[in-house]
């Protein structure tokens, strides 16, 4: 990691801007080197002196957060969070642009000091900066111009002949740097695809709606949040919702869940797998995307020794090699991917 950050803080409200600043410095290992109030002060900024990490805002005047995202990405790309507070359809959808446009994460501004979600919101801030400022970037999304040969891990497991299985249900788990693979996986399916996929992306409450109406003009099929007692069909994709625990029942139905003891994280990628594991063992795929910590790599594992199919990205191309790389460490997974050999994986199993 490295010793000091250089963070360029971009936001149009003086009040929100110093808040940033405030929590940014107050860390031993950051330095907050500028400030922008519009994103066009930011460009400029980052053509002068190169800021390791910038958090940027998305509604400013002259330039929007976008607008900079998309400039910055494309001549001197440096780690980018997206760092807003307004969940109006105008805002949300521009967030998207700028993750699609290679901004690495979504954070929600920190409440104040006097907030009883204050001391998480600000743990969860100086988290995200320190994991992102370590993130290599050459060019616009180079991560995924690569193909990555595909590679195995061997465990005792039940071996499965793939071509002979009927597949009935996808569950795909990810976090940090999630919608920019599940935008590139998901938009390569064809319009013919007709395995149900399941997804527990963790993000902030209040960009769900936007991330999938944002993949819905990206995809051939079906992306909608999930509703209790809903049943799968083909061709469509489910999205837990934020405040809930997503699992299937063996009639293919979702149950969503407030509370489940035993699970820290809501949406808990776990609890999903666990569900998954248990009802279709053979007959489920299991796969781990990009995201920090470990959710999910245990309960990947399960689902292997239950038969099912596993797989994980691959270091290459992840933001955060935490979730996919504690399944590798555990031999969870049949196999390590990058994003273009999942495509090809999955389309494969469909019949």
């Amino acid at each position: 990691m490295k010793d000091i950050i250089n963070i360029l803080v971009v936001e149009d409200s003086s009040v929100v801007r110093d808040f940033l600043v405030f929590i940014l410095s107050s860390e031993p290992d950051m330095n907050v080197i500028g400030t922008a109030a519009n994103g066009r002060e930011a460009v400029e900024f980052v053509k002068r002196k190169k800021p390791d990490l910038i958090t940027m805002d998305i509604e400013m005047p002259v330039m929007n957060g976008m607008e900079a995202t998309r400039e910055i990405m494309s001549s001197i790309p440096v780690p980018i969070i997206i760092v807003t507070s307004s969940y109006s359809q105008s805002e949300v959808e521009k967030t998207y642009k700028a993750i699609d446009a290679g901004a690495l994460a979504i954070l929600a501004k920190p409440n104040g000091i006097g907030h009883k979600d204050f001391e998480k919101n600000r743990k969860e801030l100086i988290k995200i900066v320190r994991v992102m400022s370590e993130v290599k970037l050459v060019t616009r999304k180079s991560k995924f111009s690569k193909v990555v040969q595909e590679t195995t891990i061997n465990k005792p497991a039940v071996d499965i002949d793939e071509s002979k299985i009927n597949y009935k249900i996808i569950a795909i788990g990810v976090s940090t740097g999630g919608p920019q693979v599940l935008q590139k996986i998901l938009s390569a399916l064809p319009a013919s695809f007709n395995i149900p996929i399941v997804i527990v992306q963790h993000i902030p409450p209040g960009f769900m709606e936007g991330m999938v109406e944002w993949l819905n003009g990206c995809t051939a099929l079906d992306v909608s949040i999930a509703k209790d007692k809903e049943e799968l069909k083909g061709g469509n994709i489910y999205f837990c919702p934020p405040e809930y625990h997503l699992g299937i029942d063996n009639k293919m139905r979702v149950e969503l869940k407030e509370d489940a003891p035993g699970y820290n994280i809501k949406p808990s990628v776990s609890y999903m797998y666990r569900s998954v594991g248990k009802h279709f063992e053979k007959k489920a795929v299991g796969v781990l995307l990009t995201g920090m910590g470990k959710d999910g790599a245990e309960e990947l594992a399960m689902i292997r020794e239950r038969g099912g199919l596993t797989i994980a990205q691959d270091e290459e191309s992840s933001v955060v090699y935490g979730m996919p790389g504690e399944a590798a460490k555990l031999g969870a997974c049949k196999y390590i991917m990058s994003p273009d050999k999942i495509v090809e994986k999955l389309i494969s199993l469909n019949k």
